[in-house]
């Protein structure tokens, strides 16, 4: 059998897998579980995934990369399942997996849209995460390289291009001169007429320079969909996390992009129980997804990850970190159905994938026509919604 990738955790780790799955695409018997580290809950579920794969492929060889094969080696080398481990810095390069060199993949055979890594790494010290021990620290591919990346996708037929990485708006930090994430976008843009659609992973809303807003703000072919770096609602919470924005920060963000572009969706993530957060900080944090408007919420109970300070802080019971973390997810699920609920009735330009559902600019999920060709664009009108589906 051909060589699996099993992809868990966020945007980057999908672009990073495809990336993988390509360099073994002459391999076989190989099954490669590209793990997430940033919850608890994430090493667990990367543990399930291994031994998942080891009962459906007894025979393969299965080895380890991601986060957590940095930030739980020693657990993950002792499972009985797991052959080796590659290292997270190393999993992009062939010699790791002793094969050949060979040029990276560009789109996913399973995605209609392509995911480009343009950023790796973080320089921030939020005390609540442990990435930055399993990604070191923030680094850029240049404007040529994203170009090149770009051009690849697109003439392989791709029709929307997602970029990502661990703190993508740090984009161009490292490099000579200094440049803004705003900058790249828009050279992506401007040298790039026939892309159709660009969208962003997680942005740190503090960082949204003024020409990366101007293309949210009036671009049409950068989607009305913008998903913020939040993590909490109170300001006091977010002091101790060591975040670099405060409430109003995000608020007066939003109001301006609602202001002059008001179809726009907001995402955003939020922790739910962070130590020391008191039922005052809850309802905060609950208050600031109706304020924003959040349709496209990631909620993620907190759990301590080891050598990070918030884990030597006073904790919040677990119980009430689950209860709070499901008031979360309700209020967003809420906001979403009312959402949704105005999107009937009104045309959607979406991208069909192979399920026979595409997503809208505005990235809402809606059926396509039967028969729509996997990878086009097309215009429809949802008669109704069903089940968080427009049909």
């Amino acid at each position: 059998m051909k060589a699996e990738v099993i992809s868990l955790g966020c945007r980057l780790n999908i672009a990073e897998s495809e990336q993988i799955r390509t360099l073994l695409a002459n391999e076989s018997d190989v099954v490669v579980v590209n793990s997430c580290a940033v919850t608890s809950a994430a090493v667990r579920q990367t543990r399930q995934a291994i031994r998942q794969a080891r009962r459906a492929r007894p025979d393969a060889r299965l080895l380890v990369t991601g986060c957590a094969a940095e930030i739980e080696r020693e657990a993950l080398a002792a499972m009985p399942e797991v052959d080796g481990l590659i290292a997270n810095t190393a999993k992009l390069d062939p010699r790791a997996w002793n094969v050949p060199a060979q040029p990276l993949p560009v789109r996913s055979e399973k995605h209609t849209r392509a995911f480009i890594a343009v950023q790796n790494g973080c320089d921030h010290a939020c005390t609540f995460c442990v990435i930055p021990q399993g990604r070191g620290d923030s680094r850029s591919l240049t404007v040529a390289q994203v170009l090149h990346e770009v051009e690849r996708h697109l003439d392989l037929g791709a029709k929307e291009v997602v970029l990502t990485g661990v703190d993508v708006t740090s984009w161009g930090h490292d490099l000579a001169a200094l440049p803004k994430l705003g900058e790249l976008v828009r050279q992506v843009l401007d040298t790039f007429p026939q892309l159709a659609r660009l969208r962003m992973s997680s942005l740190d809303g503090i960082e949204v320079d003024g020409d990366l807003f101007e293309l949210f703000a009036h671009h049409p072919r950068v989607m009305p969909h913008i998903h913020l770096s939040l993590q909490h609602g109170h300001d006091l919470i977010l002091k101790r996390m060591k975040r670099r924005h405060s409430r109003a920060d995000a608020v007066e963000l939003v109001s301006r992009l609602k202001e002059a572009r008001p179809e726009i969706a907001i995402g955003g993530d939020l922790i739910a129980g962070f130590p020391t957060e008191t039922h005052v900080h809850h309802t905060a944090n609950l208050s600031i997804i109706e304020e924003l408007e959040i349709v496209h919420g990631h909620i993620f109970p907190y759990s301590p990850r080891p050598g990070t300070p918030a884990a030597r802080m006073p904790q919040v019971d677990g119980r009430a970190i689950r209860a709070r973390a499901a008031d979360l997810r309700a209020c967003v699920a809420r906001m979403r159905q009312r959402w949704l609920e105005q999107q009937v009735g009104k045309p959607q330009v979406i991208l069909a994938e192979a399920d026979g559902c595409g997503y809208s600019e505005s990235y809402a999920r809606v059926a396509a026509p039967a028969g729509t060709p996997t990878g086009s664009i097309v215009t429809v009108t949802p008669s109704q919604l069903d089940k968080g589906l427009l049909i």
